[in-house]
Parts: structure tokens; C-alpha cells; sequence
């Protein structure tokens, strides 16, 4: 029982026990401090972008951020509101209210504790790529959308919540454009861009969002701002309070929370997975969904909207350094300290340049680069994704999951239908090759493995569902090889995912100065790295089998020696030459 529980252990205790030092207190406020001045126009934005007032963004930010942080199962995980949730949090509020919108969100805080304490934190390996990229992809085109009209300050009555209505809308107010606001959402858009090319390492959103502000404020121009529109903001938190209740508005509410509970769920997990492949760490994943729950239902306790772990924040807080979830923890306090001090000049902030914000958050989730790149993947896998994005678009963004899934599911039954008379029962191996047991794909190697080289292989087809398997074999070997070969013999099919798993342990490889070999290719995923561009990527090679690739691997060790004894033999001429 007591190994049971420990695996939900939050990652901040755990942090704790290894010792804490002022040094990483040090780091961690400063990461929190960096992501708080990112994440106070971004929680505005996106609390209006969701059809509610910008002060329950704010206590989002707070509240669910701090607790994701101090109970989650990742050292990096930064929360709080996010795009994935601006489209179904505005459907929900347009139908039901904010009242609705917080007996959902603590029905799906609930729900997701229980998928913790169920074990369902492992089950995102099976999303496959195509869908969760179709549908980001879908929802940054919607918040696009739905940003124009503040954009532009196009005089409409009621704004469509349909896509092909919202611009259809847009086409019939365009002469109502309105040129100061125009210009400032233009001057807020370009500082941001701009910024992002030359100072990267500036907070792009909140220049923009203070220069803007001045502006408006010195040249007296005649927009539209937070205070004109929502009266101003909040100093204070609110007194904590449960929504009402009934058991008819929870039976109509379960489709709801459900589609909430799910997409918490997959984009903190997703943020966590990204988090350890930039630390090398690894979360807990059950953990993590229990923290989600909280954090959903403490957010609503204090009038805030749903929340979840931001990619874009997580990876800015390691960047700057974060060492525990003391960061996100502080980034929390961070954000409730400017809501007290400067709330009274919220007021100032024009609507145009928040929605130049939310364009840019809108662009950076569209994953454009992998979007085209997955178009070249199989066709069953660029059908899910165009599915996905296209339903989302166009329909309802729980549709495109519920069907996007289904497809991909059938069509992957198909796929495998297709090689059960090459490999019935297939599995994973990724267990080195024993002394004595000879070889296991059924072609013994006539060449010695040289040293500094590992041989590790793949058995069986090579799908979403088995893919995140990849990640972890280079952490099985306990000193780093010059040359890894992956025997592939016995893989009959590749998807999308799978070639994406083969790129991130290529990008590890990299990182790790190890060289990637991949013997006996068979034609279909060969085909699929090809068309996916991998053939000529920097530190891959291709062999025919295995004795070829062991050939490649001892002459590949050779030249790394040479290039050491060389850069040695340099360095000692060096010295003699100063002595």
C-alpha cells in the first residue's frame, strides 16, 4: 500500500528531500518572476478571448498555477489558462453561463483526480501525433479568428460564434474599420514580432501591452480598452465560494466536463513530456492529473475559468533556469503581486493589443512546420490529421477528437491487418542481444561488436501506441556509446508517430555526441523516413543489415578517436610551444 501511494508523491517533496540550496531558490524566483511577466497579459487575453472578464484569467493564473505547481508530478510544470481551452470555455459560457462553466470545470477537476487514482496517466502515448497537431492546429485557426474583430474595431452587434459565419461577418462589417485601433493593434503586433527576432530574450507581450497602453493613454485615442469594456480590474481576490448545484444542470454538464477533463489532462501531460525531454527528468503522470483536479476546482473556488500546464511557459521557465516547482510556485506569487499593485492601470489596456497577443499565441500553437511536415507522412495519418483540424475548424472541437480518434483507430487496425501474415504477435525488444543466445531477428552477425558501439532492436510494427518506448532506450545504457545501432528488421510499418519518436531519439543522439545507425530498413519504413526527410539528417545512417551497420559503426569509432588523438596531439604542441 505504501508503494502504491508513493507514486503520488508531488515532484516538490521530492525536490525537498534531495536538498533545497539558496542557490536554486534563487533560480527558481527568478524563472518565476520571468514566466509571471510573460503569463500577466497572456491570462487577460485569454480570459476575454473565452468570453469572460480578464480578472478570472488573473486568478487562474494564481490559484491553479500555484497549486499545479506545489502538488504536480513534474519539477517544470508551469499552469494556468491556455489557448487549447479558449474555444470550448467560450461555447460553454455562451450556452450555460459562467455558472455552468464552474460546475463543469469542478465536475472535470473531479474527474481528472479520478483518472490519477485509476492509473490513466500513461494512457497519452495513446494519442497519435496527427491528431493532437491536427487539432491544435485547429484551435489556434479559431482564436485567430476570433481576435480580427478587436483587431480591426469593427462596429458588430453580435460577433457569430460559427467559423465560416465569424468571417463571413468579418467580409459584410470590413468598412467599419476602425484606424486608431488599427494602428495601435498594429504598433503592439509589431513590437512583439519584432522584439522575437532581435531581443528574444525581452517579455515581447508585455512591452507591447505597456507601450500600447501609453499610447493611448498620451495621444488620448478613442479605443476600446479593458476599462471601457469590463469596468476595470479587480486589486483583490475573491472570497472563495462553491457554484450552485443541481442534479439536472450536472447530467446536461457531464459532455462538458468531460471534454474539459480530457483536454486537461492530454495538454498537461503533453507539457510534461516536453518539459523532460528539455531536462532529461521524467514526471509522474498519475500525479500530474491529480494535481489538474485540484487545480481546476480550487481556480473556480476563486472565480477563475479551467487550467492546465502551458507548453509555451514551462519551456520558458527552464529556460531561464527553474530547478523545482518552486519556480512555478513563484511565478503564482508573482502574478497575484502585480494584480494588486497595478489593477487600476489594467484599465488603460486596449483590446487591439491583446488581440495582437492572442494572434501570436494562435500562431505559435498552429505547429505550422510540423503540420506540413506530417502532410508528408502516410496517407492514413495525413487523413486523421486534416479529419481532426478540419472538424475542429469547422464543426466542434469535441467532435474532431472523438472522431479524429476513432479514425485513427480504425485505420491503424487496417494498417496492422495488412502485416499479420509478416509478424503475428509482434512485439517490442529493446533488451541488448545475450552472450549465447545468438541472434535474435534471425541473421547471426559474422563482425564483433566494437567498443563504444550498443545494438539495440525494434520488433514488430512501430505505431503510436508503442512509440514512447523509444525515448527511454538511451537511459537504459549506463555509459553514453559513440555509435547506437537500431536493428529494424523486423519492423514492418512506421506512422507518423513512430518516425517523430525516431527524430526526437536522433535529436538525443545529438546532444549526446552519439551516432544513430539504422540497420535492415524494410521498404515501407524506409519509404516513410524518406519522404519525412531523415535520409540525409545530420548523424544518421542507413545499413543495409547488421553486418554492414557493425562495418559503419567500428569506422565511424575510428574517426572520433582520430579526432581525439588529433585535437590531443594539437593541444600538447601547444603547451611545449609555451614552455
Amino acid at each position: 500500500m505504501r508503494k502504491y501511494w508513493s507514486r503520488y508523491v508531488p515532484k516538490l517533496f521530492t525536490c525537498l528531500n534531495e536538498g533545497y540550496s539558496m542557490a536554486a531558490a534563487r533560480q527558481d524566483t527568478l524563472a518565476g518572476l520571468t514566466v509571471a511577466i510573460v503569463a500577466l497579459p497572456l491570462a487577460m487575453a485569454l480570459a476575454i478571448a473565452s468570453g469572460v472578464t480578464p480578472d478570472r484569467g488573473l486568478y487562474t493564473a494564481i490559484i491553479a498555477g500555484f497549486l499545479i505547481s506545489f502538488l504536480g508530478g513534474s519539477r517544470f510544470q508551469i499552469g494556468g489558462p491556455t489557448g487549447a481551452f479558449v474555444v470550448i470555455v467560450f461555447d460553454i459560457v455562451q450556452r450555460y453561463g459562467y455558472d455552468g462553466l464552474a460546475l463543469a470545470t469542478i465536475m472535470a477537476g473531479m474527474m481528472l483526480i479520478a483518472f490519477g487514482l485509476l492509473g490513466l496517466g500513461s494512457a497519452i502515448k495513446y494519442v497519435p501525433h496527427p491528431l493532437v497537431t491536427g487539432f491544435t492546429s485547429g484551435i489556434a485557426v479559431i482564436i485567430f479568428s476570433s481576435q480580427v474583430n478587436d483587431f480591426l474595431g469593427l462596429r458588430v452587434a453580435e460577433v457569430p460564434a460559427e467559423f465560416v459565419e465569424k468571417w463571413a461577418s468579418i467580409g459584410e462589417h470590413i468598412d467599419t474599420l476602425h484606424g486608431p485601433t488599427v494602428a495601435i493593434g498594429a504598433l503592439a503586433l509589431a513590437i512583439i514580432v519584432g522584439l522575437r527576432r532581435y531581443r528574444p530574450g525581452w517579455p515581447g507581450f508585455l512591452i507591447a501591452i505597456v507601450v500600447s497602453s501609453l499610447a493611448v493613454w498620451a495621444l488620448g485615442l478613442p479605443v476600446e480598452t479593458i476599462g471601457s469594456r469590463f469596468g476595470g480590474i479587480p486589486s483583490t481576490l475573491p472570497t472563495p465560494q462553491l457554484p450552485a448545484f443541481s442534479l439536472a444542470k450536472a447530467k446536461e454538464l457531464v459532455v462538458p466536463a468531460f471534454t474539459i477533463a480530457l483536454l486537461a489532462g492530454i495538454e498537461s501531460l503533453l507539457s510534461a513530456m516536453v518539459a523532460d525531454g528539455m531536462t532529461g527528468r521524467r514526471h509522474r503522470s498519475n500525479t500530474e492529473l491529480m494535481a489538474q483536479g485540484a487545480a481546476n476546482i480550487g481556480s473556480i473556488l476563486f472565480g477563475g475559468i479551467p487550467a492546465t500546464g502551458a507548453i509555451a511557459r514551462t519551456a520558458t521557465s527552464i529556460r531561464t533556469g527553474a530547478r523545482s516547482p518552486v519556480a512555478g510556485m513563484a511565478h503564482a506569487v508573482f502574478v497575484m503581486l502585480f494584480m494588486l499593485m497595478f489593477a487600476p492601470l489594467a484599465s488603460w489596456i486596449p483590446l487591439s493589443s491583446l488581440a495582437a497577443v492572442l494572434m501570436v499565441v494562435a500562431w505559435n500553437m498552429s505547429e505550422a512546420h510540423q503540420f506540413r511536415r506530417l502532410l508528408s507522412a502516410p496517407k492514413s495519418d495525413v487523413a486523421v490529421l486534416l479529419l481532426t483540424f478540419g472538424l475542429t475548424v469547422l464543426v466542434d472541437l469535441t467532435i474532431g477528437i472523438e472522431v479524429g480518434m476513432v479514425a485513427a483507430a480504425l485505420l491503424f487496425m487496417k494498417r496492422m491487418s495488412d502485416v499479420t501474415e509478416v509478424e503475428a504477435g509482434a512485439h517490442l525488444v529493446f533488451d541488448p542481444p545475450r552472450e549465447g543466445e545468438g541472434d535474435r531477428v534471425g541473421v547471426v552477425p559474422t563482425q564483433p561488436v566494437p567498443d563504444g558501439v550498443a545494438v539495440f532492436q525494434i520488433s514488430g510494427p512501430f505505431f503510436f501506441g508503442v512509440a514512447t518506448k523509444l525515448r527511454d532506450v538511451l537511459d537504459t545504457i549506463e555509459t553514453t556509446p559513440h555509435v547506437f545501432i537500431l536493428r529494424m528488421r523486423l519492423v514492418p510499418v512506421v506512422d507518423a508517430t513512430g518516425a517523430h519518436a525516431l527524430s526526437e531519439m536522433l535529436r538525443v543522439a545529438r546532444q549526446r555526441g552519439t551516432q544513430l545507425i539504422l540497420s535492415g530498413v524494410q521498404a515501407q519504413p524506409l519509404a516513410v523516413l524518406r519522404q519525412m526527410g531523415f535520409e540525409h539528417a545530420e548523424g544518421l545512417h542507413l545499413a543495409e543489415g547488421i553486418d554492414a551497420a557493425l562495418v559503419l559503426a567500428a569506422n565511424l569509432v575510428e574517426q572520433h578517436k582520430a579526432e581525439i588523438d588529433g585535437r590531443e596531439g594539437k593541444l600538447g604542441a601547444a603547451a611545449k610551444a609555451r614552455l
